[in-house]
């Protein structure tokens, strides 16, 4: 039942050691200015040391106004590549490979003043308005994703990931509810994916045919007007097409019914998997699902009926960092321990990072 799970599968020309994935999860472990902390990096050790095979980072801000909170990694200077590499080194030694997030908060940003997205909205009653991106704009954050991407490669990460999912930026931009554009890069699908397509092409030519690029995408917004299920499947074949390494389906905006927002409080079914096999079924790549799956039965399940290649972790793994190896090495295959309540990113608030408040109520 487990052989499919602990194989090896490779993603361009990177290979795992098996099909797990810890789905980028934002750690609230950065310093002030954005760079690891001796915190974060022993973090991202436990995981690797705990199993998983491939870790994606906590969302990296390409740009300053894209960043999304106080705690959140960069990735937009040269001086973090020295924080990044004891972390890159910790989880080489334990087995483990790892993937930079690049991503950019758009409408969502932590500063009002300086936030932008596709189209003027507020992201909550008491914000006001983002400001239009200008095409100009748009072409330099093209290059500032292409920059961030060389900077992961020179310190030694073994891939990226490009953050178009759950209301940042770039999901903004292929919705509806937020792209109300009426030029190059808005309206029909093919122009609101453009600028998706631009940042992987730019990424691309900045690291080469070699490195592997991965994309995080909504397979639903859930919302009026919102990315369906059909469009995200055609904008992935376009990117399949580029040549991207892999896709990661996850799903919903902000602004989606409560049943429906990217982090929800309900377990299983896996949220993706209907989407997760009509994408598998039109793609050749690598399919990651996450969502919702908390069974070692289930992870099983989804990988060997072919309803994706890879299962991606995000909460479970913040209350048991060694799931995978619970799972794979001692026999004890129980579900993972997490409920999904939420709580452990509410300390991230008071500058502690994330933590299961179920396994650290005295730190409360």
């Amino acid at each position: 039942m487990d052989q499919k799970l602990f194989s090896p599968i490779k993603i361009g020309t990177l290979t795992l050691r098996n099909r797990t994935v810890r789905s980028a999860t934002h750690e609230g472990l950065a310093d002030e200015s954005g760079f690891y902390t001796a915190a974060l990096t022993n973090i991202l050790r436990q995981l690797a040391e705990g199993g998983v095979g491939l870790l994606i980072s906590g969302h990296a801000f390409v740009s300053p106004e894209g960043r999304a909170g106080r705690f959140q990694a960069a990735a937009d200077r040269d001086e973090c590549i020295e924080h990044w590499k004891p972390a890159l080194d910790a989880v080489h030694r334990a087995g483990g490979a790892i993937a930079l997030q690049l991503a950019h908060a758009g409408g969502n940003a932590a500063d009002p003043a300086s936030a932008i997205g596709p189209s003027p909205y507020a992201a909550s009653p008491n914000r006001p308005e983002c400001r239009e991106m200008t095409e100009d704009e748009i072409h330099a954050l093209t290059k500032k994703f292409a920059d961030a991407a060389t900077r992961a490669k020179r310190a030694g990460f073994d891939a990226v990931q490009i953050h178009a999912a759950h209301g940042y930026l770039l999901s903004e931009f292929l919705s509806g509810s937020y792209n109300r554009r009426r030029d190059f890069y808005g309206e029909t699908l093919a122009n609101r994916s453009r600028f998706l397509l631009e940042v992987y092409d730019a990424v691309r030519k900045a690291v080469g045919p070699e490195f592997p690029i991965l994309v995080k995408i909504n397979s639903n917004d859930f919302t009026d007007d919102g990315l369906s299920t059909e469009e995200c499947v055609a904008v992935c074949r376009k990117l399949e097409a580029r040549g991207i390494d892999a896709i990661e389906l996850s799903g919903g905006l902000p602004i989606a019914p409560s049943e429906y927002v990217p982090v929800r409080k309900a377990g299983e079914p896996p949220y993706y998997m209907a989407a997760a096999t009509k994408l598998n079924a039109a793609l050749s790549i690598p399919i990651i699902l996450v969502g919702g799956i908390g069974r070692f039965e289930t992870a099983c399940h989804l990988l060997n009926s072919n309803h994706c290649d890879l299962v991606s972790f995000s909460r479970p793994l913040i209350r048991e960092p060694g799931l995978i190896a619970r799972w794979q090495n001692s026999g004890d295959r129980t579900p993972a321990k997490c409920i999904r309540c939420n709580g452990c990113f509410r300390p991230i608030l008071l500058g502690r990072g994330f933590r299961c408040i179920k396994e650290s109520r005295s730190e409360m």
